[in-house]
């Protein structure tokens, strides 16, 4: 199920990002300028899109000045979308394999057991235990 406008789940659709962008809450300026306490919803999407493509505020607000905030918008999801694309090819791999899934669970259970197990016998002998309870 995908999240509310103002947040991005891994696994969204493309579609359903770009959506969210296009939709984010703006001031009616049309500067794209970081400025957090006038231009909040702008200054986080040029948070977003300096955090996807490695560029810096200052280089975003270059890029596009005298742009409008459509164009801005459309390239932060199109960045966010790229960024997330390899996560979500994995995923998927990951999910069509079940045999894969259901031996690192178990392998994880089978670890976990033995960690719980060494625990529970130390806490045992500390509350004066000898033999083990369970």
């Amino acid at each position: 199920k995908s999240l509310p406008d103002g947040c991005v789940n891994l696994m969204d659709s493309p579609e359903v990002i770009m959506k969210k962008f296009k939709r984010a809450v703006t001031d009616c300026e049309m500067a794209v300028k970081f400025d957090k306490e006038n231009k909040a919803g702008i200054s986080n999407l040029l948070s977003i899109y300096c955090a996807v493509t490695g560029k810096t505020i200052a280089e975003a607000e270059r890029e596009f000045a005298g742009m409008g905030y459509g164009a801005f918008k459309t390239a932060v999801g199109e960045a966010v979308v790229a960024d997330l694309e390899p996560v979500q090819k994995r995923v998927k791999e990951l999910e069509a394999n079940k045999d894969y899934l259901d031996a690192i669970i178990k392998d994880g259970a089978e670890k976990a057991s033995r960690l719980a197990d060494r625990t529970l016998t130390k806490v045992q002998r500390k509350v004066g235990f000898p033999n083990r309870i369970r």
